[in-house]
């Protein structure tokens, strides 16, 4: 059997994979009934459908045709490195890290550090862009879960507040 399309067929995989993943940690809490959901319930329902997801999209790779198979290109390093590391740093500046001294920064500090450091993960930077997001994503956060939903983030440094 031929790959018609190796994005969609390895894209279907990849579903599956996940979908299996949440499945078998499922496995490990009760599932309770549709009328009385028990903790595994949702993520053994969730599982099964990306399973389902992925065998459909592997099996019309199998089958639709395209012109050059629709090659899987070069692993793209650089936008993984930026993103994955954008959000360490954010859950660093969130947090702290205690263990080399380095205080909770709060959730705006935290905020405009991700969306520059993500900002590079693209072909072309502009920090007055990135700025301006910055900007705009730390309200909207400031307003939903500090103003709306009252969690406890620290909103500022810690040696700013105490």
């Amino acid at each position: 059997m031929k790959i018609k399309h190796q994005k969609d067929f390895f894209s279907g995989i990849m579903f599956m994979v996940m979908g299996g993943s949440f499945s078998f940690a499922a496995s490990d809490y009760p599932l309770g009934t549709g009328a009385k959901m028990g903790p595994g319930y949702f993520p053994l329902m969730l599982g099964s459908v990306l399973v389902l997801i992925g065998i459909v999209i592997a099996l019309k790779s199998l089958v639709i045709e395209t012109e050059d198979g629709e090659k899987i290109g070069a692993f793209a390093w650089r936008p993984l490195t930026f993103i994955l590391g954008a959000n360490i740093v954010f859950g660093l500046m969130i947090g702290g890290l205690p263990s080399i001294g380095l205080p909770p920064m709060g959730l705006i500090i935290g905020i405009f550090a991700l969306t520059i450091i993500a900002c590079n993960a693209g072909d072309r930077f502009v920090l007055k862009e990135a700025l301006i997001l910055a900007m705009v994503l730390s309200l909207i956060s400031y307003t939903a879960f500090i103003f709306f939903l009252k969690l406890p983030f620290p909103v500022l440094p810690t040696f700013l507040t105490a």
